[in-house]
């Protein structure tokens, strides 16, 4: 994941009141009847695209004026202004879901507005909850919906909201709050809108640095408005383990997160629609687990123990991992679960065959005469993988845990991680891409916040996210070619915090640190067509919704 390449160079107003996440083909066709491809809070014209600059947020000064686009992060896909009054909260304003399944978007929005939730009919001033299949459609039908897309409806001084599923309904809440925060009303139209790619995300290490379940769940509550939807907690490493276990007492850290408060931060993200993705890093960065068990440490043929290497020859070794995946499987009851899979030291040395005879040994007896320790290295995560489908889960694991060659293949289903181009036997993306792999981009060229700027690094800016990346910059800068493009191949993308050096900022200055970059992310994930508002103008709107 990006930490230990030391030798070589990475780099070639009322809104008073505060904020308290399944595929989708969206087709956003230039000739669309009455739409503009836009999502700013800029001067709308009757046809003409509005997400291009600030613009004026003034209310309309009469019949025949158009109001202001929507304020929002990431910006909404297709607005179309009428003329109207618009909507804005009165004392009468009331949240009305349409659906019991609705009831929980409904009374978050409600607090988050204060005004009560009431059953319908809805009327004037009211904001109205439903789910429909013509969610995030446009009034010619020619946007496909999807659970995540969302219809919002401006008139008569009325909104409603038709979400695809119960998460299109959250996302065109997110969109209606942010933009009563920014401009006090909703002008009148619609918003048929959808994001781009279906995994979008935060990755945090809290094994090497300790954060605080309150500071995971506000970020949660910013995640929410930014519309991402995965959250991907790296509890273990080689200086901690930060969840409670109940198979395995003796590796816990602390501090560490009880499984109640665990329970508590992935019921609150499940409000906001956020998938938390947990990750148990093997067979690599193993040490807090290794201090419990030192016979499970891997030795060389000198004696040396490298850091957080557990020895994968060893049938106990696979038997402690897996009692973790499994016991934390129930704990973490989202689709996805992460293996790890990066850096383990036996395949970082020269020759791993002589440095470590014990695995080359256990290869070839395990799989043949030619087989090699990353063979046994690809039957580890491959056992790990396994372990996780078994429960219900899809694997994901990090690119370099992914060999070109060799005896024993990487086995499916599993999803790629991709995040450095800096391993031994460094492969593009678009290796993996032309063997059928999907991917989730962690680029470190622009996604990696890592404590302290170790080995090269640099903390990333939304500047450059906003500017430059996209999913299909999957490596270093460059798009991986248009075919392999696809939201079908490149699933989404994920920021990520490191701890390396754990005390090189407070848990309020990565807070603080990764507010543009993570908003950036969101934006560029939802919709990774080039901005036409500027990154100033960005940052403006940004601290308006906020």
């Amino acid at each position: 994941m990006g930490r230990n390449w030391s030798k070589k160079s990475r780099r070639t107003a009322v809104g008073a009141v505060r904020r308290s996440g399944a595929p989708l083909a969206l087709t956003l066709a230039v000739s669309l009847l009455g739409l503009t491809a836009c999502g700013g809070d800029g001067d709308g014209g009757s046809d003409s695209p509005s997400a291009s600059g600030s613009g004026s947020e003034q209310p309309p000064q009469g019949p025949d004026r158009l109001g202001p686009a929507p304020s929002a992060v990431p910006s909404v896909r297709q607005w179309k202004a009428v003329r109207g009054p618009g909507w804005q909260r009165t004392d009468r304003t009331r949240v009305v879901p349409g659906s019991d399944s609705l009831r929980d978007e409904a009374k978050l929005l409600a607090d988050e507005l204060k005004v009560p939730v009431a059953k319908g009919p809805s009327r004037t001033g009211d904001i109205e909850l439903k789910r429909g299949e013509d969610g995030g459609k446009s009034p010619g039908g020619k946007v496909n919906g999807g659970p995540e897309s969302y219809r919002l409806v401006s008139s008569d001084g009325k909104i409603t909201i038709t979400g695809g599923g119960d998460a299109g309904v959250f996302y065109g809440t997110r969109t209606l709050l942010q933009t009563w925060r920014a401009q006090g009303r909703f002008a009148e139209g619609t918003v048929a809108d959808a994001p781009d790619r279906p995994q979008r995300g935060f990755s945090l290490d809290i094994a090497r640095k300790n954060f605080s379940a309150d500071w995971i769940k506000a970020r949660i509550r910013e995640m929410g408005d930014l519309k991402l939807n995965q959250l991907q907690l790296h509890l273990s490493d080689d200086q901690a383990f930060r969840v409670e276990s109940e198979t395995h007492p003796e590796i816990v850290s602390d501090p560490h997160l009880t499984k109640a408060q665990v329970r508590d931060i992935v019921g609150l993200a499940a409000s906001r629609h956020i998938t938390v993705i947990p990750e148990i890093d093997s067979p690599g960065h193993l040490g807090a687990v290794l201090k419990a068990h030192p016979e499970l440490q891997l030795r060389s043929a000198s004696g040396a123990t490298p850091r957080g290497a557990i020895d994968i020859s060893k049938p106990a070794a696979a038997k402690l991992v897996d009692e973790l995946l499994v016991e934390f499987a129930d704990l973490f009851p989202g689709k996805w679960a992460h293996a790890g899979g990066d850096e383990y030291q036996a395949l970082m040395t020269e020759n791993p065959e002589q440095t470590y005879p014990g695995l080359a040994k256990k290869a070839r007896e395990e799989f043949g005469d030619k087989a090699t320790v990353q063979d046994l290295a690809t039957a580890w995560l491959n056992d790990r993988a396994s372990t996780l489908d078994k429960q219900g889960k899809i694997p994901q694991v990090w690119n370099d845990g992914m060999h070109r060659g060799g005896v024993v293949k990487p086995n499916k289903p599993r999803e790629v991680a991709y995040w450095t181009g800096r391993e031994a036997g460094e492969r593009q993306p678009s290796e993996y891409l032309k063997e059928g792999w999907k991917i989730v981009n962690l680029n470190d060229e622009y996604l990696y916040y890592v404590l302290g700027q170790p080995n090269n690094f640099t903390y990333p800016t939304g500047r450059r996210i906003y500017e430059e990346w996209t999913p299909a910059v999957v490596r270093g800068t460059d798009p991986v070619p248009d075919k392999w493009a696809g939201r079908d191949r490149i699933l989404g993308g994920r920021f990520a915090v490191w701890g390396d050096l754990a005390d090189a900022q407070t848990t309020g200055q990565v807070a603080r640190g990764i507010r543009l970059p993570l908003a950036a992310t969101a934006q560029k994930l939802w919709d990774p067509q080039r901005p036409e508002r500027s990154w100033d103008d960005f940052v403006k709107l940004v601290d308006k919704v906020d």
